[in-house]
């Protein structure tokens, strides 16, 4: 990128509430930051219909076993395995099922390897080697919008029979003619001049949010508002798998946690067989008839009149 396509980007330009940035106190500094900030909202806010559409993409893949694959340089990079390596505990989900990749590898995530999103080869060379095909959806990330790492991994992707999806914070951007849905989320120049780990960085984070807490409700690991598949990895995570078995099944802690137990740990189950007052053989038979989405199985064995 030449140093006049660099300038004529949004998340590049001077923000006028801060030229003097370095002269002002630190509240309003503050003030400032917290005033632009809320700038990101209204601008999410506006591309949510494309995000639906991503979504549609990522929970259809979810449904056929495949994969949503999230891959960016920099910061967007990192707020994509940070977003992949919270669903295994928050949904129950092997690590597989949602990958976040990064140009220059893991290592990159802990320190800067920015040369690395120059290469639209090392992009592809990514993906080849998570052997994406047609199950998975591929979602590009880039604040530029140019980055020529995430450009080549969509190119492969598409050509491989993915579904693809880019996300940048600037109008007009080139990754989103590699995409077959572009969320251009424009948060407009930063509080520090080009600084896109601040508002496009929050925006991608929200975005990034609603794709992955979208798809898992839409594939049922969310009852209610509850995340009934949750991992007990941690003792906290263990207490808040008794307290959700509590909360959905209207029951006291002595029944909720032998009901975990009898499920082997697992919330979904455990509620399940408490408000149906059900085996566990028959629990899991019933959900695995619904595809795990506990409403589903009590509106057929209601409607089938199995009790």
């Amino acid at each position: 990128m030449n140093q006049l396509d660099l300038v004529k980007l949004t998340t590049e330009k001077r923000n006028p509430e801060t030229m003097n940035l370095d002269e002002m106190s630190i509240e309003d500094i503050l003030c400032v930051m917290n005033r632009e900030d809320e700038k990101v909202v209204k601008a999410v806010k506006a591309v949510l219909p494309k995000v639906a559409e991503i979504i549609g993409f990522t929970t259809k893949s979810l449904k056929n076993s495949g994969r949503i694959i999230y891959i960016g340089a920099g910061t967007s990079g990192r707020l994509g395995v940070l977003d992949a390596v919270e669903c295994p505990p928050t949904f129950g989900v092997s690590d597989e099922v949602v990958v976040g990749v990064i140009a220059g590898g893991e290592k990159a995530f802990v320190k800067a390897a920015e040369g690395a999103e120059d290469s639209p080869e090392l992009g592809e060379k990514d993906l080849k080697a998570l052997k994406v095909d047609g199950t998975d959806t591929v979602i590009g990330l880039t604040a530029s919008g140019r980055t020529p790492y995430v450009i080549g991994a969509l190119k492969y992707a598409s050509q491989a029979g993915c579904a693809t999806a880019s996300i940048s914070c600037n109008s007009g951007s080139k990754v989103s003619t590699y995409a077959d849905v572009a969320v251009e989320v424009d948060t407009g120049p930063e509080v520090l001049s080009g600084s896109t780990r601040l508002k496009a960085g929050t925006a991608e984070k929200m975005i990034l949010n609603m794709i992955s807490t979208v798809s898992m409700v839409e594939t049922g690991k969310v009852y209610k508002n509850l995340m009934v598949d949750v991992r007990q990895t941690n003792e906290k995570l263990a207490v808040r798998a008794e307290n959700i078995v509590m909360q959905a099944a209207g029951c006291s802690g002595e029944e909720a946690r032998r009901a975990l137990a009898e499920a082997g740990g697992e919330a979904k189950p455990a509620i399940l067989s408490l408000l149906l007052n059900l085996d566990m053989k028959e629990t899991r038979s019933l959900l695995e008839e619904t595809n795990g989405k506990i409403r589903n199985s009590i509106s057929l064995y209601k409607c089938e009149g199995r009790h």
